[in-house]
């Protein structure tokens, strides 16, 4: 399954809980909790190239799946990871105790960060 595709914010769960958890401070955690951000991604074989738009903040990351990579964090922290495709429709990857699972099905593209035992979830749809 390709994930290209530009998708919007619809709903989110635990976002403040989270963020505090991975350490963004407050008054950004208050200012992002209501963005509709947008993610682009554009998906050629095994390169993943993905954008993420909340407002002002602009996080690019570029990716081949199964192999290691740098990525750019929500608190602008830069670490080593791989992301693995499960099955033809999720990426998976694990950063400083982060498991991220990104799943799309159709037009839908549902994120799901865990850390501890605070789960992130992010729904997104294709726009």
């Amino acid at each position: 399954m390709n994930f290209s595709g530009k998708y919007q914010l619809q709903s989110q769960e635990n976002f403040e809980p989270f963020m505090k958890a991975i350490g963004l401070p407050e008054d950004l955690i208050q200012k992002g909790k209501d963005i509709k951000g947008v993610s682009e991604i554009v998906h050629e074989g095994k390169k993943i190239k993905l954008t993420i738009t909340y407002g002002p903040k602009v996080v690019r990351n570029e990716f081949t799946l199964g192999e290691e990579c740098e990525l750019e964090t929500m608190t602008g922290e830069k670490v080593k990871a791989v992301v693995k495709l499960e099955g033809d429709n999720k990426m998976v990857t694990t950063f400083k105790g982060i498991k991220s699972v990104t799943e799309l099905n159709g037009d839908t593209i549902t994120n799901t960060m865990t850390l501890g035992d605070i789960v992130y979830k992010r729904v997104s749809k294709r726009i």
